[in-house]
Formats: C-alpha cells, sequence, structure tokens
C-alpha cells in the first residue's frame, strides 16, 4: 500500500500485495470463526484477490474503492466485513447497498442471507417492478440489510411513514459505474443527503470512470483503492476463442433468465441485460452470437463464466464484417483467440435435425398463434354486454361501423 496520500486521492493497493493468496484464508484475512464456516459451506474454499485486498483495509474501518475484474468475488468482498461488524455491534438497519438493477439486487440479498444464515440476518430488497406495500411492511420489520435501486429507495424515503436511514453505519456502491450511466445521480445525491456522514462507505465498480471519481470525492473519506487488474482484462481461468461464420446463417434469440436459473433451461439467449451483475454458478460457456460493438462488453459478457475461480469458456461468432471489432477487443485484453477447433462432417450432421426441430416449432407456433385467436373470437362472440362491444370497437379501429355502413 502506498505510503501517504492526499485526502482526494486514494492510496492504492496493488496485485503485487497479494503474492500470498495461494496461502491466505478467510481466518486469515480477520473474518470472525462463524463467517469462516459460512464461507465453507458455500464452496469458498479460499478468498479471491479482491477479497484478499479489500477485507482486511475494511475491517480496520477504512473507505474502499474496489476495481476488480467482473466475476471477481467483490459481493463477498464487501457483505464479509458488513456482517463481521453486525456480528461486534448489532443493529437494525446497519447496511444499505445500491445496486444499478433488481436482478443483482436479489443476487446480493442471496449471498448476505446465505452468509449470515446461522446469525439471523434479515434483508429485505427495495427495487422496482414490485408492490410498494409489502416492501413497505418488509422495512417497518427494520431489517439489518437494505438492498435497493436508487429510484425505488428514494420513493420510500419519502413516502413510507417511519423509514428512515439516520442509523445507517454502511453504505456500499455496487457497479457504481452503472449505476451513474443509468441517470442516478440525482437519486444517488439525494440519498447521501439523508444518511450519517459518520459512516463507512464501499465503492465497487468495474471501471474507474470520471462520474465515479466525482461520486468518489463526494461520498468517500480518504479511501483505499484495491485495483486487482490494472488494466481490461479476463480471468485466467476462461478459455476463449472464437468461430468465423458467414453472416447469412444468424437467426433471431429470445430467453427467460429465470427459467436458466432454475436450470429449467440449459441454454440462454440474451442481450447486454445478462452481461454484467448476474451470477449464476452453473454457466460453463458463454457464446457471443453479435460481436459487441463496444470492447469493454465483451469483458462483462464472458464474465459471465468463469466467475470467482471456477473455469469456463467463451466463444465468440465472428463474420466478414465483425473482423475490425474483433481485433478491437484482442487489443483490449492483450491476447490473441484461437480458433475454435470444429470438426465439419460432424456439424453438417447436425444440420438436418436443426432444419427438423426449426420446422417442428414453426409449426406448434402458428398453431399456438391459431388457438389464441379462436379463443379470442369466442370470448367476443359470447360476450355482448355493452361494455364487450365498446372494446370490440376499440379494437377494431372502427371497422364494425364501417361494416354495417356498407
Amino acid at each position: 500500500m502506498a505510503a501517504s496520500v492526499e485526502h482526494d486521492s486514494p492510496s492504492e493497493v496493488s496485485e503485487a500485495a497479494v503474492e500470498e493468496e495461494e496461502t491466505k484464508t478467510f481466518k486469515d484475512l480477520g473474518v470472525t470463526d462463524v463467517l469462516c464456516e459460512a464461507c465453507d459451506q458455500l464452496g469458498w474454499t479460499k478468498p479471491t484477490k479482491i477479497q484478499i485486498e479489500a477485507i482486511p483495509l475494511a475491517l480496520q474501518g477504512r473507505d474502499i474503492i474496489g476495481l476488480a475484474e467482473t466475476g471477481s468475488g467483490k459481493t463477498g468482498a464487501f457483505a464479509l466485513p458488513i456482517l463481521n461488524a453486525l456480528l461486534e455491534t448489532p443493529q437494525r438497519l446497519f447496511a444499505l447497498v445500491l445496486t444499478p438493477t433488481r436482478e443483482l439486487a436479489f443476487q446480493i440479498s442471496e449471498q448476505f442471507e446465505a452468509l449470515g444464515s446461522s446469525i439471523g440476518v434479515h434483508c429485505a430488497v427495495i427495487v422496482g417492478g414490485i408492490d410498494s406495500m409489502s416492501q413497505s411492511l418488509a422495512l417497518a420489520k427494520k431489517p439489518h440489510i437494505v438492498i435497493a435501486t436508487p429510484g425505488r429507495l428514494i420513493d420510500h424515503l419519502e413516502n413510507t411513514k417511519g423509514f428512515n436511514l439516520r442509523a445507517l453505519k454502511y453504505l456500499v456502491m455496487d457497479e457504481a459505474d452503472r449505476i451513474l450511466n443509468m441517470d442516478f445521480e440525482t437519486e444517488v445525491d439525494k440519498i447521501l443527503k439523508v444518511i450519517p456522514r459518520d459512516r463507512k462507505t464501499f465503492l465497487f465498480s468495474a471501471t474507474m470512470t470520471k462520474k465515479v471519481q466525482k461520486l468518489q470525492r463526494a461520498a468517500l473519506k480518504n479511501p483505499v483503492k484495491c485495483a486487482v487488474s490494472s488494466k481490461y482484462q479476463t480471468v485466467e481461468k476462461l478459455q476463449q476463442y472464437y468461430i468465423f461464420i458467414p453472416s447469412k446463417f444468424k437467426s433471431k434469440r429470445l430467453g427467460s433468465l429465470n427459467k436458466f436459473k432454475a436450470k429449467a433451461r440449459s441454454i440462454l439467449l440474451a442481450t447486454d441485460v445478462a452481461s454484467r451483475g448476474l451470477d449464476i454458478p452453473h454457466v460453463d460457456v458463454v457464446v457471443n452470437f453479435d460481436i459487441p460493438t463496444h470492447s469493454k462488453d465483451y469483458i462483462h459478457r464472458v464474465g459471465r463464466t468463469a466467475r470467482a475461480g471456477r473455469s469456463g469458456k467463451a466463444i465468440t461468432f465472428v463474420t466478414q464484417y465483425d473482423v475490425e471489432l474483433f481485433q478491437r477487443i484482442e487489443h483490449l485484453i492483450g491476447k490473441k483467440l484461437p480458433v475454435f477447433p470444429t470438426q465439419d462432417d460432424e456439424v453438417m450432421m447436425l444440420t438436418e435435425r436443426v432444419a427438423e426441430a426449426q420446422r417442428f416449432a414453426r409449426m406448434e407456433l402458428r398453431e399456438h398463434g391459431e388457438k389464441k385467436k379462436r379463443a379470442r373470437e369466442d370470448v367476443g362472440d359470447n360476450d355482448d354486454t355493452e361494455g364487450a362491444m365498446g372494446v370490440r370497437n376499440k379494437v377494431a379501429g372502427g371497422k364494425m361501423k364501417k361494416r354495417k355502413g356498407r
């Protein structure tokens, strides 16, 4: 760690400071025994680089700026120090975690509850798209940890009677660069005004943007920067390949995140909405069907696999129009990606099966659409109430009246 720094410039801890990470355990970092046992139960056999750097400093009471590659165990890096402190000084509404998306909020809540299951930790997830009344009831029970998106939290701070964060001890801003990119700056400013100045603050971000630097100066006191990667890179255990494929063979994509997380589906087709923050342990392979326009997005996409020390594989489809974008990605990560080994004969054998599956899928979709259409017509024919007639007239856009006039 650098010796002395200016107040606004965070001191830094580099990768060189973690050369002994192979022998480090969570107990060595200062984590209490009961939480070490929880880590064992979760299969966290040893701490990751960001955890080795951030946890001891957080336990010393320092404000932290955590910069780490995606999938590096950042949640554990802030959850363990908070739970450790909560054990020492039990208190309701002890910590607030701000996240950019509801999916990430629920994921963080799951990790807090798993780590704190033996000590009775209670969490409340406060996000949009869910009934406000049920959230108000959850807040009335005064949970230990509140995980929230900024907009919905402001709504409750302004409108939920009796709810405030005046006794808050810890503030975490996870994926801070993304929070600010989603135009939550106003909401974050409002939150900072209504929580105590005397608190510990952890700011975790994949990138140190100008907006994040501005937020750091406003929200953190003499922070320590824990950066485990000095440049954009992917984790060591990720095998990366590309396949050159003519663009005419690409088709449409759709998917369901919840079914995939529950292992009800083995393949998830998604846009970049799923490229950041989501931690789904059983992801073995990431396929970049469309090569990302922004090279940094590639880092986040492939980061859905090979997380927290696990291995994984990433394959990128490259068309004749994508070569320049692909070369930018290679330049960013500092390595040349090999061609994925494919057997043409095996692929051609599958072509007929794929075509047959597509044919059946089109037939099922067509039949499903016809059934829905017949059901709507049956309901319309059997319901002659004044209200139903009004709806049918609106849906028909006045066509029914025109027919009568003919």
